[in-house]
């Protein structure tokens, strides 16, 4: 075989504080940790991102050399050769860690959670990779969140959902408009592609947010999770 089994990834987890019916995988920006996700949501907050019934699980990136910080370690999901959406994308890295996020959904089905039941994000190349993630190879996920995060402008996701014909899941962009790294206009076009390849999109604007989390957002991107994955009622026999 010679395949190296990919170590599963390191997680911070956020249990629900009543039965667990569904889960949500949070992924971090690049140079972050699962930790420091969840610190920086819980400074912002005054509290954990929590539920009663879903389960909110934060990933860590392995370290990989990254291109643009030449080629020094960083615990960030995939490799770019720059950070522009005007470059192409590297494919080989962003599907292997769709091959170890892949694990990380299939822990959630074998502790019997339906995959409709589980939605996946993050922040800025976190959300990127979950577009690549739920898009190319796990569409029948509950529904996909993208903070700050962009998709090349020949993405592979593009090239998939171009052959595509089953039902997506819809997507929950937000972007600041004061973002100097991603910029607006990179999420917006990213928002416009997927929408015309058939996905379900909404994009809420921040007005001066930088390439940052801010509360209005982190508490409307709550209200739709609930939405995505509401309490289910106990079974009764």
């Amino acid at each position: 075989l010679g395949m190296a089994v990919p170590a599963a990834l390191q997680r911070s987890v956020v249990s629900p504080t009543g039965r667990h019916t569904a889960s949500l995988i949070f992924l971090h920006g690049s140079g972050d940790t699962g930790r420091g996700a969840r610190t920086w949501i819980k400074q912002i907050l005054n509290q954990d991102m929590a539920f009663q019934h879903i389960k909110v699980i934060y990933p860590t990136a392995p370290d990989r050399p990254y291109t643009p910080m030449k080629g020094a370690l960083s615990t960030v999901w995939f490799d770019r050769y720059k950070i522009s959406n005007d470059c192409p994308e590297h494919i080989e890295s962003i599907d292997s860690m769709c091959r170890g996020l892949t694990d990380l959904i299939n822990d959630e089905i074998k502790n019997g959670i339906a995959k409709n039941r589980i939605l996946i994000g993050g922040f800025s190349m976190g959300g990127g990779m979950a577009m690549h993630l739920a898009y190319r190879f796990h569409q029948d996920l509950a529904g996909v969140f993208a903070l700050s995060s962009f998709l090349n402008k020949d993405s592979a996701v593009y090239q998939t959902l171009k052959r595509n014909e089953s039902v997506l899941p819809e997507l929950f962009q937000c972007h600041g408009t004061a973002d100097e790294l991603v910029l607006y206009s990179w999420g917006e076009e990213t928002n416009k592609m997927l929408k015309s390849l058939g996905v379900s999109t909404s994009l809420h604007t921040f007005p001066n947010l930088n390439h940052e989390l801010s509360r209005t957002e982190l508490e409307e991107l709550q209200t739709w999770i609930v939405k995505k994955l509401p309490v289910e009622a106990a079974k009764t026999n």
